[in-house]
């Protein structure tokens, strides 16, 4: 998955370079590549019978996109990813749309975005696997608050439902990320 986000955006930003177009066209299209980037990859999903959260590649795709572009490419990409989801455009996993019960989770992703752009700096092993698994942790803040009013449940089992199913995966996803190479785009 990764050596696919790596090709794509390298060469996207390659090839804008060498038509010498203006900074600002290049610096968009990586923002809107990005941004394509969390749609597609967060397509990948394995819905869970007992919460309305299913299990998706959607923060991995984040955290490749920060760690690729950085943090404010990462930033630009996941605000235009919630403005479009939030707009209805089908983005969503199982290409749904629109201000969902998991949509705390979407706005995590611009948070946990920028975090993990600090892993594009020259950062040690250790520290890019830290910083991977806080911006992992930061999505949790927003979706478990937007869960617990959209579902009216009381926190706890929003934690039981929205949490802990998901635990050893983002860890996963976290160490995964952390290993992706620096680019310079």
């Amino acid at each position: 998955m990764s050596t696919t986000l790596e090709r794509v955006l390298p060469t996207a930003a390659q090839s804008l370079t060498r038509s010498q177009a203006p900074r600002w066209a290049r610096e968009v299209a990586l923002v809107l590549a990005g941004t394509a980037a969390v749609a597609l990859v967060g397509q990948l999903r394995l819905p869970l019978p007992f919460s309305p959260v299913p299990v998706t590649l959607g923060s991995f795709a984040v955290l490749g996109v920060g760690a690729l572009l950085g943090s404010r490419r990462a930033l630009g990409s996941t605000v235009v990813f919630a403005l479009l989801a939030a707009s209805g455009v089908p983005v969503l996993a199982g290409w749904q749309g629109g201000v969902t019960a998991t949509f705390g989770y979407v706005l995590g992703y611009c948070v946990a975005g920028v975090v993990a752009g600090q892993a594009h700096r020259d950062h040690s092993p250790w520290w890019r696997g830290a910083l991977m698994l806080g911006a992992s942790a930061l999505v949790y803040v927003p979706g478990v608050a937007w869960l617990v009013v959209s579902t009216g449940k009381p926190l706890g089992a929003v934690l039981a439902i929205g949490v802990l199913p998901f635990l050893w995966g983002d860890l996963f996803k976290s160490l995964v990320a952390s290993l992706l190479p620096r680019c310079r785009l």
